[in-house]
């Protein structure tokens, strides 16, 4: 395991966990770094320990300098405004985590990812960025710019503001290649919220959101208040929680932190939420490929908890767009299905833990060659 994500509700105490987890694993004697978009106090003298607080402001004004620099030049007719001036981009909070994500030189980068939402839109965010680099330079265009590049080094061209925008496609490229999260094998979520009815419908909602992005939960942590007396309001409280504990179950291994009269304010405060948790990465959700289904192929995509009001599906060029409540992904077809029709999806076992979008397809006739069709309708 090379990167162990948090999230979960706000205020279930994401931040909490996981510098406790941070602390084991330089304790354990990894080189650990913790990426937090909050301060984490405390943890300076920790051996082998990096805590990174990642500041969307401070990581915009270096990418501007830098940008600025480079534009003055070919764009004198612009005023170009100086780094302290600079207004943050929406989502930019979320490309600066990434950028510290992918930079990362450790055994083990833990990831405070924030609320469940911040969390779901940053493990999407590669391949967003792959989908948008793709569709305003496309590899063809890609290619020619790479050309062009070489023709304003050796002298042969002016250089002019498409070349400064030609100059952020292979840092952006580099960015994705180094993307820590690619691997999923390598990568372990801990979902972390309190145990009530409200805890659970977020976390099934998350559940679903990273199972359309390729990813599982390996761990539920929990903070489990001490009893709070007799009487209906300590039994409702009491009933509330053991269904939602049991809730928690159906996600994934369930770990329940007591919950202290104040918080951790040391280290070693920090590590001992923790003893004896060692999470391993959760295994993926099966990866979708084509299946033959009665001379036809199917795709499968797992998708648990998920209701059929919830998911829409469409197909553009190339990619099976699959939305699913306000998250959506762009499923790049293999060769074999970029040749076939969509005749349909259905969502199996909706609302539970097995539920399923299966997607049918069929021979496309303008696109197979007539032999190879005829061979194909004669396989039993």
């Amino acid at each position: 395991m090379r990167t162990l994500l948090f999230t979960g509700p706000g205020g279930a105490g994401t931040t909490t966990m996981a510098a406790s987890a941070a602390v084991r694993a330089a304790r354990a004697g990894r080189r650990t770094v913790l990426l937090s978009r909050q301060d984490v106090p405390g943890l300076g003298d920790v051996p082998r320990l990096e805590v990174v607080r990642v500041d969307q402001q401070a990581a915009l004004e270096r990418f501007w300098g830098g940008l600025a620099e480079g534009l003055g030049p070919v764009l004198p007719q612009l005023t170009l405004p100086p780094s302290s001036s600079v207004v943050p981009l929406p989502g930019g909070a979320d490309l600066a985590l990434f950028a510290e994500l992918a930079g990362a030189d450790a055994d083990l980068v833990v990831l405070d990812a924030g609320p469940v939402e911040s969390a779901a839109a940053f493990v999407a965010l590669p391949a967003t960025l792959r989908w948008w680099l793709d569709q305003l330079f496309p590899p063809g265009m890609r290619a020619l710019g790479a050309v062009r590049t070489a023709a304003v080094g050796s002298g042969a061209l002016r250089r002019g503001p498409v070349d400064a925008a030609l100059a952020a496609i292979p840092v952006l490229e580099g960015l994705l290649a180094a993307d820590r999260l690619a691997v999923r094998a390598d990568t372990a979520v801990c979902l972390v919220a309190l145990p009530t009815s409200a805890g659970v419908d977020r976390l099934r909602t998350a559940v679903t959101t990273l199972a359309l992005h390729g990813l599982r939960p390996a761990a539920v942590l929990t903070r489990v208040p001490p009893s709070e007396g007799t009487g209906e309001w300590a039994a409702a409280r009491a009933a509330d929680r053991d269904a939602a504990l049991a809730a928690f179950a159906e996600l994934a291994e369930v770990r329940q932190v007591p919950e202290g009269a104040v918080g951790p304010v040391d280290a070693d405060g920090l590590a001992e939420l923790l003893e004896g948790f060692a999470p391993g990465p959760g295994a993926p959700p099966p990866a979708p490929g084509p299946e033959r289904r009665d001379g036809a192929w199917q795709l499968s995509l797992p998708l648990p908890f998920a209701h059929r009001g919830d998911v829409t599906l469409t197909r553009w060029m190339d990619d099976l767009v699959v939305t699913v409540g306000g998250a959506r992904r762009c499923l790049a077809l293999d060769p074999l299905l970029r040749r076939c029709e969509v005749t349909g999806g259905r969502l199996v076992d909706p609302g539970g833990t097995d539920a399923r979008l299966e997607v049918g397809f069929r021979p496309d006739p303008q696109q197979w060659p007539a032999d190879l069709l005829a061979a194909d309708e004669r396989t039993p």
